[in-house]
């Protein structure tokens, strides 16, 4: 008798497999004993794993080689000599069995390759079983990270930036009624970002549940079950790439990070800009992944870009670092690149030719406002250095010690993870106008860093992990319920006037910086409403000031100018507290009341006060 291995190619040939079958060879045929499908590289080691089991042993033992035979190993291409390291000698050479022959050893092969055959049935027959394991641990992991964000979005009620409420459900509730910003009218913003506001709306509309605190937090629990999938999507990168432990560190440092926190369940065009980074990471093909997709991850870039074109800019050297890899260029630029490029340009022109009536391309406008004529120092302009000295260190807070020690861990094949932080900020600091927000899409590559260094601890891991926890758990909260609450709690006190008998003659003036709060999205009734405008001056005209500055300037003057007739008097106002001494004169001459105190930041500024005031136009 002899063992024998037997390897043919499978139909799966796309997955470089063989069929591997061993056998026990007698001199009256061959008896099947194991079938299994391999990756070539996986061969060798199954084997010789197997070699050296007590059955595979027992069968060695337990029959007599044909006169003159030998122990074969026949290896596939490409392989010397023998095949089963630790069952045939080395090279396949010959080796006699200790003892058993004859009927005596066939019975007992007989029983030990029964119990053998048992045994791989069962493992046969629990292997789907793994794979509904594994399944079910992406399910609950899945379910966990959808109820951490869910709590996350109930846990932020603070105000960020204007632009949450104005380049997003302000625009969708405009298709009702509303009010749009001057860069809609300057076609700077499209309307693909907008319309998935827009169709929650109209399916909250169709099925009668069209409540204004719906309107309020369906959005906002989308984008948070959309975080929660992005989470998800990393985790299971770091998984592929490296293994579980490294993952669910990766995984920890995400939830962990306080700025994620404080920014992910907003419907902002960075949030969904960065939950579109992390989509295409996945399907990246970086050097050892297997789940390498070069038109998925190219088309989620493309969506990214459709609704924020900045979100090339991290992307420039992943895709320039493929295409230098990439065997097949030609392929990768007619077969994807462009082709995606078409489709999705095409459904972004169509959809804003639809609401803005003319053909329009809003990414090559945005560009060229944003970064060719740098018109985003109209709203502030920072020092060059500053991402570098304050914007990465405060969004990445107490992580930077272990994004440093994990850029210097990592392996080679990560560096390109680093060279997009660092492309990204460089290219962002030549840019006068500056925001947190902007660098938010290279979170994600940073966590990943981090979470590389917490794995690689040799000690206090735990006590690193506690730290990171508490240090950012503080900020979160700070952030998500305290800081610059004022600006949307005030807008329930709005609210109130929709259900009053009186709503027809309400008239709410927001003497704020403009855009301070949301409008229409968060009332839902045709209220008569207004606020100071800030449209910049786009016609070159050096002497001109909007009606925020003028009002500014001298507030009690530009009031007394504005609302000269008691008749177009509003009867509500609502000011931050720093504003009340100033027109204390107006508010008693014209008989406004206080009837409401909010309390907005512990942080006031400028024009920004800690409180916000709601005074209501007494009756004659």
């Amino acid at each position: 008798m002899a063992f024998i291995v037997r390897r043919k190619p499978t139909k799966s040939t796309k997955r470089n497999c063989t069929t591997t079958t061993l056998f026990f060879q007698f001199p009256d045929g061959d008896l099947h004993l194991d079938t299994h499908t391999l990756k070539h590289s996986d061969f060798y080691g199954y084997f010789n794993t197997r070699a050296s089991t007590g059955w595979y042993r027992a069968q060695r033992r337990a029959v007599t080689p044909p006169a003159g035979g030998s122990l074969r190993g026949r290896a596939g291409p490409g392989r010397a000599g023998g095949g089963l390291s630790g069952l045939a000698g080395a090279g396949g050479q010959q080796e006699e069995p200790p003892h058993g022959s004859g009927a005596g050893g066939r019975r007992r092969l007989g029983s030990r390759w029964r119990r053998g055959r048992r045994l791989l049935t069962r493992r046969r027959l629990l292997a789907p079983r793994r794979l509904l394991s594994a399944a079910g641990g992406t399910s609950a992991l899945t379910a966990l990270a959808v109820a951490v964000r869910v709590l996350n979005c109930a846990l932020v009620r603070t105000s960020f930036v204007p632009d949450e409420y104005w380049q997003s459900l302000e625009v969708a509730h405009r298709m009702a009624y509303g009010h749009l910003t001057w860069e809609w009218a300057q076609r700077l913003r499209g309307y693909s970002y907008p319309l998935l506001f827009a169709s929650i709306y109209k399916a909250l509309q169709l099925l009668g549940k069209d409540d204004v605190q719906l309107l309020i937090w369906v959005p906002r629990l989308v984008q948070a079950v959309l975080a929660a999938f992005a989470d998800v999507k990393l985790y299971l990168l770091v998984r592929h790439l490296e293994n579980a432990e490294t993952a669910k560190y990766v995984y920890f440092c995400q939830l962990c990070s306080w700025f994620t926190w404080y920014s992910c369940t907003r419907t902002l065009t960075n949030t969904m800009e960065t939950l579109l980074t992390i989509f295409a990471l996945y399907y990246y093909p970086i050097k050892g992944s297997k789940m390498g997709s070069s038109c998925k991850y190219l088309t989620l870039i493309a969506l990214a870009i459709v609704i924020r074109p900045t979100a090339a800019i991290p992307w420039i050297p992943l895709v320039f670092s493929h295409f230098l890899r990439e065997q097949r260029k030609a392929d990768l630029i007619l077969h994807n690149c462009i082709p995606v490029g078409l489709v999705t340009l095409g459904i972004s022109l169509i959809i804003d030719r639809v609401f803005f009536g003319e053909w329009v391309l809003v990414q090559l406008n945005f560009l060229k406002f944003n970064v060719l004529q740098n018109l985003g120092t109209l709203y502030g302009s920072h020092p060059w250095h500053w991402y570098l000295t304050q914007g990465l260190p405060i969004i990445l807070g107490t992580h930077l010690p272990f994004f440093i020690h994990g850029c210097v861990l990592a392996p080679k094949r990560y560096r390109i993870f680093l060279m997009a932080v660092i492309w990204t900020v460089l290219v962002y600091s030549t840019l006068s106008h500056k925001e947190f927000r902007f660098i938010y899409p290279v979170l994600p590559f940073c966590m990943f860093f981090c979470g590389y260094s917490l794995k690689h601890l040799k000690a206090w891991k735990k006590s690193a992990a506690s730290f990171l926890l508490v240090s950012n758990l503080l900020p979160a909260l700070y952030t998500g319920l305290i800081h610059q609450r004022g600006t949307l709690d005030v807008m329930s006190h709005v609210q109130e006037l929709c259900n009053d008998s009186n709503q027809s003659q309400a008239f709410v003036f927001i003497m704020m910086p403009c855009h301070s709060t949301p409008f229409y999205s968060h009332v839902h009734c045709p209220l008569k409403m207004r606020f100071l405008q800030c449209p910049p001056d786009l016609t070159g005209n050096e002497s001109y000031i909007d009606e925020a500055d003028v009002f500014y300037s001298n507030p009690l003057g530009w009031l007394n100018k504005e609302f000269y007739n008691d008749t177009l008097l509003p009867s509500h106002l609502i000011f931050f507290s720093v504003l009340e001494q100033e027109i204390s004169s107006f508010l008693a001459l014209k008989g406004y009341e206080k009837t409401a105190t909010i309390f907005h930041t512990h942080v006031p500024q400028g024009r920004v006060g800690s409180h916000i005031y709601v005074y209501r136009k007494g009756l004659k």
